[in-house]
């Protein structure tokens, strides 16, 4: 159990900052990276993160610090986390596919993609953002180390910085329908449905 714990601990403090990072490449420079090119911009934006990752692996026991220990009631709340996570990823696959996940769209001068508001979307607008902090919950309540929980609290307010960077670049991209899109739907939390709905 302490092993599995370890790697779970290492998988997030290596792998979390750099994947929450390449947002703040993509997001504030699209034009630029649209005019360098999906290519020439995916390998760029890449190369960082695998050289983060790599540092942040010869980091990694001083950023993971203390092991807290095997917690069976974090392990219970991780379950339920881990399910929801689930459930909400599924939804979340219908209509974000992996290349709309990469950023294809936003760095793509011969497709714009589509504004995705139906499914979950038509909850939620950021659906994919639950997900990790329901998986990223369950991961940092089955570690249990200080680093991985000081690094959960850290990605709440990371990740709203790259909410409000992707609605600007969405605002630039759709428009009128991206306005009246976040009108009729929440950012993160859905609404209760009435019993109509």
């Amino acid at each position: 159990m302490d092993k599995a714990r370890y790697f779970i601990a290492v998988m997030m403090i290596v792998t979390l900052p750099p994947s929450i990072a390449s947002w703040y490449l993509i997001h504030p420079f699209a034009g630029f990276w649209r005019r360098l090119g999906t290519v020439a911009t995916f390998s760029i934006v890449y190369s960082l993160l695998i050289s983060a990752c790599l540092l942040l692996w010869q980091l990694r026991r001083t950023l993971l610090g203390a092991d807290l220990g095997t917690q069976p009631v974090l392990l219970v709340l991780a379950v339920p986390a881990a399910v929801v996570g689930f459930i909400v990823a599924r939804r979340r696959r219908r209509s974000l596919n992996s290349r709309i996940l990469m950023g294809v769209p936003e760095i793509s001068t011969k497709d714009k993609g589509r504004l995705l508001t139906e499914g979950i979307y038509a909850r939620t607008r950021n659906p994919r953002y639950i997900e990790l902090f329901l998986f990223a919950f369950a991961y940092v309540a089955s570690a249990n180390y200080t680093g991985t929980w000081i690094l959960y609290v850290l990605s709440f307010p990371a990740i709203h910085l790259v909410v409000l960077l992707e609605e600007r670049e969405l605002r630039d991209r759709f428009g009128a329908e991206y306005e009246e899109y976040c009108r009729r739907v929440p950012r993160y939390i859905p609404r209760r449905q009435s019993a109509a709905g």
